[in-house]
């Protein structure tokens, strides 16, 4: 994949991650009132091993979060609405929330369908503060969609990104430049990207809770305890990342992977997380505009021994459904009696152009 990243003399970068808010939920209850002040879950159904792909807030107050099959969801919250996905409409509304970010920049780098980093240093002036871009930005969106979207603006993606997160729903928090060690200090380590709740345990065992905890450490015993990851998350934990704003131009796959926190036997288990890594590669399709021929099933087993499967369709595909129908198969030919599997990914590549990007007009 061929990246262009920018330069600038400037010596204050100003990072926006813009977050829409429940984006599929939000869409499903925008585009029928009844929904709204209800818990809505949008994913498959319960009964054929369907996942969660997004819930309203109403949901979330039943401790429902995204990812989650969604029978365990129904459980916690059995006055739940499950509306199936409806990726054509997502992604239309997509396509004009990152025209819009456009708008602001050039340098934008989508993440997901409702989700983007922004490096608006270029754009920043006495009288355009990044305050103010940012306001425009939620009122643009607002505006266009009817729907929210949380900012957060920082001198790093790391963050803008816990800024925003912080500010959910419908928030903008600001950090500003030398501001950043007091922003991370009080705050619980699950907040730094990168860190999930395996290792969050782990540096909860260890004595650290929080960013400050962590930012005390030394490089050197980041390294000992997390390995090549470890120099990062103390470096970030400082508020330190030098990660840059990059634009993709070319790709030739697309993949996402999940290593299981333990090793996983139970055919039901690898089907949910085939299921949902399915979904959210067949949004990262629709929203650069592709579609591929090609669907490889990427498995580890517990003694790290890695194999690829694959299989070439007749036709080009890019929906969630369809991947998973190949993908499955694929995963159905390798359950074998006393298997234990690390880790799963799905990977699509033999691209031809779909319709006109829904991120770039």
């Amino acid at each position: 994949m061929l990246e262009t990243q920018r330069t600038t003399m400037n010596s204050t970068r100003y990072i926006i991650h813009a977050d829409m808010d429940a984006f599929f939920a939000a869409v499903e209850q925008k585009d029928n009132p009844a929904l709204l002040s209800k818990p809505v879950l949008v994913g498959g159904k319960p009964e054929s091993r369907g996942v969660v792909a997004s819930c309203s807030y109403e949901a979330r107050y039943y401790g429902i979060h995204s990812a989650m099959p969604m029978a365990t969801a129904v459980r916690k919250c059995p006055d739940a609405i499950i509306m199936p996905p409806r990726f054509d409409r997502y992604s239309a509304i997509s396509k004009d929330i990152m025209q819009i970010l456009e708008s602001f920049t050039p340098w934008i780098q989508p993440i997901a369908l409702d989700e983007a980093f922004l490096d608006i240093t270029e754009t920043v002036s006495k009288t355009n503060t990044p305050l103010n871009i940012a306001k425009k930005i939620k009122e643009s969106i607002t505006q266009k969609t009817g729907l929210n979207i949380s900012i957060g603006i920082g001198t790093t993606k790391s963050i803008a990104k816990i800024a925003s997160g912080l500010g959910k729903p419908d928030g903008l928090v600001l950090v500003q430049e030398g501001q950043e060690a007091e922003f991370l200090k009080p705050l619980s380590v699950r907040y730094l990207p990168g860190i999930g709740p395996k290792t969050s345990l782990k540096l909860n065992s260890l004595g650290i809770e929080t960013l400050g905890q962590l930012a005390d450490k030394s490089i050197e015993w980041g390294t000992q305890v997390f390995g090549k990851k470890g120099p990062d998350f103390i470096l970030m934990s400082r508020g330190i990342d030098g990660n840059e704003v990059v634009i993709n131009e070319a790709t030739k796959s697309i993949s996402i992977e999940r290593t299981f926190p333990q090793n996983v036997s139970d055919p039901n288990e690898l089907f949910i997380q085939l299921s949902d890594i399915c979904i959210n590669l067949g949004m990262k399709l629709d929203q650069q505009g592709l579609k591929g021929r090609t669907v490889s099933l990427k498995l580890r087993l517990e003694n790290f021994k890695t194999f690829t499967r694959s299989k070439t369709h007749s036709t080009v595909i890019w929906e969630p459904t369809n991947i998973y129908s190949i993908a499955i198969t694929l995963l159905h030919k390798e359950l074998k009696p006393g298997r234990l599997f690390r880790l799963i990914g799905v990977t699509i590549s033999n691209f031809e152009l779909n319709r006109q990007s829904t991120l770039f007009n």
